[in-house]
């Protein structure tokens, strides 16, 4: 069963445009049409330009925003169906770009625990959940610490466990690195994978760095609200022209391998990652090293 589901999702708003001077009503449309699978346990990375529908479609699942047309469901759950809100966001937790938007007590085992406490868990419960999500996120030598002392890595890490403690089967990372320098983005982004691969939570993480979505092990790209690629890292980043066709990037590690394969070297195509490009070396010297010997 699909963790995440949606069927022909749309989503339509209205903005007021100034025409010959008048102020008029206009529809716009942020997603059109969007089915979609998520399954238990994947890593995907959502790409797309500004206004591509990531953001849109990540409080759909979350049931922050409603469908105006279609389904979403989160584990057989009706996002529209109010009765269930907290069901759904219990199951699917979110993390926003800014962590300081997420966190509103002053002492941090107290943030993570504020979730747990909202939704009736009993407090011997709440404070086991808060400790166990800290030390996920290499934070629970931070339980006393206030939040507005810690960097911004840090405390992107405990609004990741506030969310943890909600015990989600699935987390909407929302540009949740953007707002980082580099240390607190690999804080985080070692966070996120360890989640997934120990502790099987599904993870979306949608991002603008080429070098973060080629961590996932599925990657969808978004163009205008509409789902324009879905497929593997490699097949994805093998996809260059159709991906500046679209306004995106690809990882420099890609683009260096890129440029050796047109040098002459025997490269596959779509190398995404460092380690995949030091082996696809190492395998073109072993038969040389091995022919002299």
């Amino acid at each position: 069963m699909s963790i995440i589901r949606t069927e022909d999702l749309k989503y339509e708003y209205k903005v007021l445009e100034e025409r010959d001077g008048e102020e008029k009503e206009r529809t716009r449309s942020a997603l059109k049409g969007l089915t979609l699978f998520v399954e238990p346990g994947e890593f995907i990375a959502i790409l797309g330009r500004n206004g591509s529908g990531k953001s849109t479609l990540a409080k759909q699942i979350n049931a922050l925003l409603q469908p105006t047309g279609g389904t979403v469901w989160i584990e057989e759950m009706k996002t529209s169906d109010e009765e269930r809100l907290w069901d759904i966001r219990s199951t699917a937790g979110m993390v926003f770009q800014n962590p300081d938007n997420q966190i509103v007590a002053t002492v941090v085992e107290e943030d993570v625990g504020f979730g747990p406490e909202n939704v009736g868990v009993p407090t011997e419960e709440i404070w086991e959940r808060v400790e166990k999500s800290l030390k996920a996120v290499g934070m629970a030598a931070y339980a006393k610490s206030a939040p507005h002392r810690l960097s911004g890595g840090q405390k992107q890490r405990v609004a990741i466990a506030g969310v943890m403690a909600m015990k989600p089967r699935c987390i909407v990372f929302d540009e949740s690195t953007a707002m980082l320098d580099p240390v607190g983005r690999r804080e985080v982004l070692s966070t996120i994978r360890e989640l997934n691969e120990q502790e099987h939570i599904t993870v979306l993480l949608i991002t603008h760095y080429m070098e973060e979505a080629a961590l996932a092990g599925r990657i969808l790209i978004m163009n205008r609200g509409s789902l324009m690629m879905d497929g593997t890292p490699r097949e994805i980043f093998a996809q260059r022209e159709r991906l500046q066709e679209l306004g995106l990037s690809v990882p420099q590690v890609t683009q260096l391998a890129d440029l050796l394969r047109e040098k002459g070297l025997a490269l596959p195509a779509g190398i995404c990652r460092e380690e995949e490009l030091a082996e696809a070396l190492a395998s073109l010297y072993r038969p040389k090293k091995e022919a002299v010997q």
